[in-house]
């Protein structure tokens, strides 16, 4: 398994275990304004899909139909929670068909924050991604602390150990 199919597959077990600790809040508590980027725990996992979407169908140079990086896809949690199933292993599949040279093949695509067009290669764009989730994880995950819901581990290496890769 190369390294991005392996973060690919972590990505969506993280996600897994996350909202396996988010469904113990009541709703009040998810919906609640919170001083984070995107206020909410629920704005904030809504953006994380906002952007794994956005970003796979620039890779796969599909359209996107995603209007803003603010934009609630799912007013639910548990709608958004299958959602979020889904497209995790729509990311696994297409890191596990795209070869080296796919990977290191730039792609043009416009950007959400500028009306100019970019190019950046797919295995960037994937970097980009994995970081991102990461990123918005880590807030979801501080804003958990702030709850009577204990935040789960989420390193690599809680993975690794689960599926005997450690």
């Amino acid at each position: 398994m190369n390294s991005f199919a392996l973060m690919a597959r972590f990505n969506g077990w993280a996600n897994g275990v996350l909202y396996g600790s988010v469904a113990e809040l009541s709703e009040e508590a998810y919906k609640a304004e919170r001083k984070a980027f995107f206020g909410s725990i629920h704005n904030t996992l809504n953006h994380l899909l906002v952007v794994d979407r956005l970003w796979a169908a620039r890779i796969e140079e599909v359209e996107h139909g995603i209007q803003s990086l603010d934009q609630i896809l799912f007013e639910d949690f548990e709608s958004l929670r299958a959602a979020r199933d889904q497209e995790d292993k729509r990311l696994i599949a297409l890191v596990e068909r795209l070869g080296d040279e796919e990977l290191a093949t730039p792609v043009a695509y416009r950007r959400m924050t500028n009306n100019g067009t970019n190019k950046t290669r797919r295995d960037h764009m994937l970097l980009t991604l994995f970081n991102h989730q990461t990123h918005h994880r880590g807030q979801v995950h501080a804003l958990l602390t702030q709850q009577d819901v204990s935040p789960p581990p989420l390193d690599v290496i809680d993975f690794l150990e689960e599926i005997g890769l450690s």
